[in-house]
């Protein structure tokens, strides 16, 4: 039997995990509401403020679709549906996938027909986020109690310590983006499409902030991350053609 990265079964299996997780917000949305009810709260606000949460989800979900099509190319749309949807993060997932595929001597474009190449990127994108589930009961509170302190004691080195953190984080992906821009001084100008998709996401990104705040546009805040990234994904194109 010929394996197949988007067979039935694959989607009957993941549709019934997340009418599971969907099952659950239902619960506690109906929890929530009747337990509002109990304590005579304006229900009016009450439907207001589902209205509005329900709203503001459209933009997020913009993004992990992005996600999903970018993925669905190797790995057919079940598994990237499944990790964006559940658990996974757009910025995680994708890298986690490519890095993998690479490893394993496959191209990103290419639909992965082996099953144990599937089932070995599956396992590479599980075990890699399943850490920080682990050690965020333990770890997170402490850190977080620290970083308040230095914030209380000096509020200048504590938001110095964010800032530090966060530039950590980002310093991560950033190695991911120009680990092949030495290749330029042997002829190869293909690692330079990465850095040019970033800093065209980037752009558009500054730019959807500027109008976000010079010109009032509070929606575009919201949006700002599917559009950069959209923008990123078009420019891979003409970059591509030019310098691949």
């Amino acid at each position: 039997m010929e394996f197949n990265v988007n067979s039935p079964v694959l989607f009957v299996t993941v549709g019934i995990l997340i009418a599971a997780v969907l099952a659950q917000s239902v619960y506690f949305l109906v929890r929530a509401v009747k337990r509002a009810k109990e304590k005579n709260m304006d229900m009016t606000k009450i439907k207001k403020t589902v209205y509005s949460a329900a709203l503001f989800t459209i933009a997020p979900a913009i993004s992990i679709l992005v996600g999903v099509v970018a993925l669905s190319k190797s790995l057919g749309v079940v598994l990237p549906w499944l990790r964006l949807s559940i658990i996974g993060s757009i910025t995680y997932e994708t890298v986690a996938a490519g890095n993998a595929l690479e490893a394993l001597g496959k191209d990103a474009g290419t639909t992965i027909t082996d099953p144990s190449i599937y089932v070995t990127v599956l396992w590479v994108m599980t075990l890699g986020i399943a850490l920080g589930l682990v050690l965020t009961p333990f770890v997170t509170k402490k850190i977080q109690g620290g970083m308040n302190k230095i914030g209380m004691k000096d509020k200048k080195w504590g938001e110095i310590f964010n800032n530090a953190m966060f530039l950590g984080m980002i310093s991560a992906f950033l190695g991911y983006v120009f680990c092949d821009v030495t290749n330029v001084f042997h002829g190869d100008t293909a690692g330079l499409i990465p850095v040019c998709v970033m800093l065209t996401s980037a752009i558009v990104m500054a730019i959807c902030g500027l109008l976000a705040t010079k010109c009032k546009i509070k929606w575009l805040t919201d949006y700002a991350l599917p559009i950069s990234l959209m923008a990123g994904m078009a420019s891979a194109i003409p970059y591509t053609n030019l310098l691949g």
